[in-house]
């Protein structure tokens, strides 16, 4: 039986993706496995115990961090993200379906925050809220720091949607007597509904894990990523450990969630047709 010879190149895209993987997944193991120390625990290896200590110990109020009012922040800070980011991506997108005046300004300005390093725009966001006397926070000057990041990947994202969308489909309904709104609602919004929860799902996890842009606009109170910052120079227990899993497993959940709702609507679409 012959077998099919791997070309060189195969063994170096295998190295290559092994040591991404390790890279990747290595480190994260470790945290999840250092998150069951026992209560006598370090941080660092070998285990003192196993035990769902830190865990418990995870919420309460804690001498140098307040994990569950962080979360909180962070959490309705990316809902609020994601809402906005997927609103205003889809409304960009069918208004670049067709040529208007300004049209290439306004697609070279909305995408320019791709290019600017986040700490300057923080940084920017934070001093014309505080010559305006307005004091910066997480709902107000985090919240636009936030969408300069979210929104040309939205817009971006949705501008490759409708450009492989055929008309044919809105014609069709035209003619079958639909009005525009009609048309929008039973044939183009189903039909591009899993690339707009991706554009939510991808709003979401960048706002909720963003550091830089909100290191100089989240004012008094920190979002989750800057609480473990400030916590990795003064918290010498595991609890910080079980924090990393917590999130972890948040930020999973909403994949796997967002994944069974496209599996969802796919199949509901592929039934219609």
């Amino acid at each position: 039986m012959n077998r099919e010879r791997r070309s060189p190149e195969f063994y170096v895209l295998a190295i290559f993706f092994t040591i991404f993987v390790l890279f990747l997944y290595g480190p994260l193991s470790a945290v999840v496995i250092l998150s069951f120390q026992g209560p006598d625990g370090g941080l660092t290896f070998p285990l003192n115990g196993v035990s769902l200590h830190w865990f418990a110990n995870l919420f309460e109020k804690q001498a140098v961090g307040d994990f569950g009012a962080s979360f909180q922040r962070s959490l309705i800070l990316g809902l609020m993200v994601m809402i906005v980011t997927v609103v205003v991506s889809l409304l960009a997108g069918l208004a670049f379906r067709r040529r208007f005046r300004g049209s290439t300004f306004l697609f070279y300005a909305t995408v320019a925050s791709l290019v600017v390093p986040s700490i300057i725009i923080s940084l920017g966001i934070g001093v014309v809220f505080q010559q305006g006397g307005i004091a910066p926070a997480w709902y107000s000057s985090a919240f636009g720091a936030h969408l300069t990041w979210t929104l040309p990947f939205g817009v971006l994202i949705m501008f490759a949607v409708f450009n492989r969308f055929s008309p044919a489909y809105e014609e069709a309904a035209r003619d079958l007597g639909a009005n525009s709104w009609q048309t929008f609602r039973h044939v183009v919004l189903p039909m591009i509904a899993p690339s707009l929860i991706g554009v939510g799902l991808f709003g979401f996890t960048l706002s909720y894990d963003e550091f830089a842009r909100t290191l100089m606009t989240s004012g008094t109170y920190n979002t989750l990523p800057l609480e473990i910052y400030g916590m990795t120079t003064n918290v010498t227990t595991p609890v910080l450990y079980a924090l990393g899993t917590v999130t972890t497993l948040f930020s999973f959940t909403i994949i796997l969630l967002a994944l069974a709702v496209m599996t969802m609507l796919g199949r509901r679409q592929a039934k219609k047709s």
